[in-house]
């Protein structure tokens, strides 16, 4: 039998309307599965076979990976197993067409003999087990598959503060949706969820990152080659993984598999020891993901960090919106440049070349002189790197010839900024950095943990660096060449790699 739970009504039983389908799923963060992929998670979980099984599917959708779940454990497990299914979906359109599907898997099943039921429970899933007197399933989950909805969330939203209650500190509705299913999961129990990468690096996730390991152990990762290819019915850019974990498993080496797109013809598959997905000596947790083909270009033998160097890295502090009032179109009385990631090409500034819609200048006044920086040699590169660009980190040198009669800088907040003290440093380091980050060896490194398009200043951080003689040994020879081609960057850093 299907049991509704229709106890609750308020804000989350208005009536959908067809023509608001866009709005609604943009709003609720909504992504559906591809059958292909809803197949291939369920595969991914194993049953005793006589065992009772209670399955979590926190946000069903229109049911494709409550009905994926099912049909495998009709597969796999004996006629001695029963199984429940509690599927939470808030909206009103989509339970219009979850009904159906479930009624039809749960007759399926009962046609072949099997005990199965299911309850829809048409509220918010976040919400509900925040609330102990509404939440109407405290029971135990034995499996709980996930395709959440994708939506950040404020400090001030409902969501962050029901999150808050049950003691989960994130930023996206996604990270929720699986700590509180894994909260809810007994020990031993299996959860798979697909989610943006997001969430394996940056300051942000950190607390979730934190609880996910504390709690479960991770047993297999499914990395997409192609990011346009598992949701490109819904126009999905972010970089989506598969994950499995096990509630309060111990943790051994993690199943690294990948393919193409959501067709998993061409599958490959490989285990690697858990210190290279998440290491030891990271207090920062970062979740690495080493493919095979980045294995050879992802290996850097150096060891130094950035303060070896005397070096930082912080984001651009010119946050224009903010200053707007200072800004200004060029140089008059006390401005000074500001520089954008639009006034960078070939490894070096144009300022004020670049695009005509961007402020070239900032008054420097007593208001505004805080957030600027002396006239030096910097490395920057950009925070936001297109999908289509070959490296995600592209970096690019400024030097005081670029800025004549200058003795302050601007850098707008969408550049990371190498430093020294919130000073230039010697232009041999300098280029011998810019070339050490413009390399293979370091995109193919920084991919291993990084697998969006935004690249922050805690990531720059994280990378292994040259020591500070080997960057200006570096940087002297890549002096001798106007503009080295990459396989000549890739060269030097190469045998600096080897030494």
């Amino acid at each position: 039998m299907i049991g509704i739970v229709t106890k609750r009504k308020g804000r989350h039983s208005r009536l959908w309307n067809a023509d608001a389908r866009s709005e609604r799923k943009s709003e609720l963060g909504q992504v559906m599965t591809p059958p292909g992929i809803a197949q291939f998670m369920a595969s991914l979980f194993s049953f005793k076979r006589t065992a009772d099984v209670q399955i979590l599917d926190a946000g069903a959708g229109q049911g494709a990976l409550s009905r994926a779940l099912i049909a495998e454990w009709g597969r796999k497990a004996t006629r001695k197993s029963s199984l429940h299914l509690t599927a939470y979906e808030v909206d009103p359109g989509m339970l219009q067409q979850l009904r159906p599907v479930l009624r039809e898997c749960v007759q399926d099943q009962q046609r072949a003999g099997r005990t199965i039921d299911a309850d829809i429970q048409p509220v918010d899933f976040i919400e509900a087990v925040a609330n102990p007197f509404e939440y109407a399933n405290p029971g135990v989950f034995t499996h709980s598959i996930l395709n959440p909805p994708y939506k950040k969330i404020n400090s001030h939203s409902m969501h962050r503060i029901w999150l808050r209650d049950l003691g989960i500190e994130t930023v996206n509705l996604y990270s929720g949706f699986v700590a509180v299913a894994l909260q809810l999961l007994g020990p031993g129990g299996q959860l798979v969820a697909i989610i943006p990468r997001s969430f394996c690096n940056g300051p942000y996730y950190r607390p979730f990152r934190k609880m996910l390991l504390r709690n479960a152990a991770i047993e297999r990762i499914h990395l997409f080659e192609s990011r346009t290819k598992a949701f490109q019915a819904d126009g999905v850019l972010q970089e989506n993984v598969i994950i499995k974990i096990i509630r309060g498993g111990k943790q051994g080496p993690v199943e690294i598999s990948t393919s193409r797109d959501d067709s998993f013809q061409d599958i490959e598959r490989r285990k690697v020891p858990f210190e290279e997905v998440v290491r030891s000596d990271d207090d920062d947790s970062f979740i690495r993901i080493p493919q095979s083909e980045l294995a050879g270009r992802g290996r850097l033998t150096f060891s130094h960090d950035l303060h070896d160097s005397g070096l930082q890295v912080s984001t651009g502090p010119v946050v224009d919106y903010r200053l707007k009032d200072y800004l200004l179109d060029g140089i008059e009385g006390r401005a000074v440049p500001l520089i954008y990631a639009c006034h960078f090409a070939d490894g070096r500034s144009r300022w004020p070349e670049g695009s005509t819609k961007k402020k070239t200048a900032i008054q420097d006044v007593p208001e505004t002189h805080r957030w600027l920086y002396p006239t030096g040699c910097y490395v920057v590169t950009r925070r936001l790197s297109s999908k289509e660009e070959s490296r995600r980190i592209i970096a690019h040198m400024v030097v005081r010839g670029d800025f004549p009669g200058h003795e302050w800088l601007g850098f707008e907040n969408h550049l990371n900024v190498f430093h020294t003290a919130k000073n230039g440093m010697e232009e041999d380091l300098a280029r011998g950095l810019c070339t050490y980050l413009n390399s293979t060896q370091v995109d193919g490194y920084f991919r291993l943990f990084n697998g969006h398009t935004q690249v922050n200043a805690m990531d720059l951080r994280k990378l292994p660096y040259p020591s500070p003689d080997q960057l200006r040994q570096l940087g002297r020879q890549a002096a001798k060449i106007k503009r080295p081609t990459q396989s000549q960057i890739d060269s030097m850093v190469e045998e600096l790699n080897e030494c």
